[in-house]
């Protein structure tokens, strides 16, 4: 069904037809069915015990796809030693370039922000990111051609040097590397790409840092505990293991709790699947520490010209339904609400800011689109988002449709690519005096948000008993 998805289109018109928009919400629905993923896993594995094929035992064959100019890629390097210690699993390596075209909306905000997001994550996986520069061209080029002479007994080892030394531009390190496992020819290195890249893309993705196993993507390390779950559920584990290596970090919500002193910046936006599957988490989780939420809605990234191809469609819904389903929150069904829906409910966001019901607001389209399946093109819908809300229908269905909300979301968006990042979920911590403590893209990483609100108030002695301390995260919204 996925594929009969990306022959139909999987990035959203900005304003599709009744029909398309439709099939669309059709097609993402069955991404977002835990029986779809459920019987995807059980044939995997049943095609797994037919075929005998592998190089160990059972036959669990990872394929991983390496970009060595990619900091994602060098913490999850580091994690495929102890994961081939502890599971009965073979590695097989790809060597590959980096994300391109619609796949690569802005590259140089990208590129900022995975240097600075990798070395502030990777202490909490315990691994090791030292301070990263901006690739060079050339460095990267050799570091391919010592990776491509390198043998796959290796390829472990060399995977981190290399990725350490394009990302810091140590060239003692290559020069080192290249003595232990010699350097191949430009065009042996090139093949290996166009190698590593054309398996990528028989199989459905575009990134580096991947892991795939039995017809499933992990990214990095990030979703490393959903491979982990897996494989111990299929009793692939060499020796006991007490949960998983690099589990997720929990979203922490003590022992300090703040006065309203500090600031969280929520950047959101009414059509991403990642917003829907934590706003209400989000927004509970600023009440229960203290902080002072500043909800700032943005345009969808497609309503305002960034690019997403089918196979990044398909792959956000898989992933964002299978994090919902660990989260314990709901996703799906889903209803399209991409165009007019959207904007029309956020010409209702100065009804709902003179109500003071911006959360309620945006809380109540999301939940209409992503968790009941409502069309929210159709009036009556609307009018129940807005009710739900907490809103008068008769003030709202006179604001409904009118200009003056796009300069408010055009300058969300402008202060949202002011610390590199372009999409949603986007978080920005702000101290007391407006200044930046942390910011964050991706609901995966709210998480991190708490960490650095826990290390700010520990700071300034501002503990909370734990009476007072909300449910343990993940709670459902």
């Amino acid at each position: 069904m996925a594929q009969n998805f990306r022959e139909q289109g999987g990035a959203a018109t900005m304003d599709p037809s009744p029909l398309r928009r439709w099939v669309t919400s059709r097609m993402l629905n069955k991404l977002l069915d835990p029986e779809r993923e459920r019987k995807l896993l059980e044939e995997a594995e049943q095609e797994r015990e037919r075929s005998g094929a592998g190089h160990s035992g059972a036959g669990h064959v990872v394929d991983y796809f390496h970009q060595l100019d990619d900091p994602y890629s060098l913490l999850a390097a580091q994690c495929i030693g102890p994961l081939l210690a502890h599971y009965d699993i073979y590695m097989r390596w790809h060597l590959v370039p980096g994300p391109s075209g619609a796949n690569l909306p802005e590259p140089e905000l990208l590129s900022l922000l995975a240097r600075k997001d990798a070395a502030a994550v990777a202490p909490f996986y315990r691994l090791a990111c030292p301070p990263l520069v901006e690739p060079d061209g050339a460095l990267l080029q050799r570091a391919q051609r010592i990776f491509a002479a390198t043998p796959e007994s290796g390829r472990v080892e060399a995977a981190e040097g290399l990725c350490s030394a394009v990302l810091t531009g140590n060239t003692a390190l290559l020069d080192d590397l290249a003595r232990r496992h010699g350097e191949a020819s430009a065009a042996d290195a090139e093949a290996l790409l166009r190698a590593g890249a054309a398996r990528r893309k028989e199989l459905h993705h575009y990134a580096g840092a991947m892991f795939y196993y039995g017809g499933v993507w992990y990214w990095g390390v990030d979703r490393l505990y959903h491979l982990e779950q897996r494989l111990q559920a299929l009793q692939t584990q060499r020796r006991p293991l007490a949960g998983c290596l690099y589990p997720r970090p929990p979203l922490r919500s003590g022992p300090h709790r703040d006065n309203g002193s500090l600031t969280l910046e929520f950047y959101a936006s009414l059509r991403s699947p990642y917003t829907a599957l934590i706003f209400d988490t989000v927004v509970d989780w600023a009440k229960a520490v203290g902080v002072r939420l500043d909800l700032r809605p943005v345009l969808p990234m497609v309503m305002r010209g960034v690019a997403a191809s089918r196979d990044k469609g398909v792959y956000i819904f898989n992933d964002a339904g299978r994090e919902a389903r660990a989260l314990g929150v709901p996703l799906g069904p889903f209803y399209d609400p991409i165009g007019e829906p959207v904007r029309r409910c956020y010409s209702l966001l100065p009804v709902a800011d003179a109500a003071g019901k911006r959360a309620e607001l945006m809380s109540s389209f999301l939940r209409a689109a992503f968790v009941e399946g409502r069309n929210t093109g159709r009036k009556s819908v609307l009018r129940l988002v807005a009710e739900r809300a907490g809103l008068s229908w008769r003030e709202a269905s006179a604001q409904l449709g009118k200009p003056g909300w796009e300069e408010t979301l055009e300058a969300n968006r402008q202060a949202m690519y002011a610390f590199n990042c372009w999409g949603v979920p986007g978080f920005r911590l702000l101290d007391a005096d407006g200044s930046t403590l942390a910011t964050a893209w991706g609901q995966d990483r709210l998480w991190f948000i708490a960490e650095v609100l826990q290390r700010t108030l520990a700071a300034h002695n501002q503990p909370v008993a734990s009476a007072d301390l909300p449910p343990p995260f993940p709670h459902s919204r």
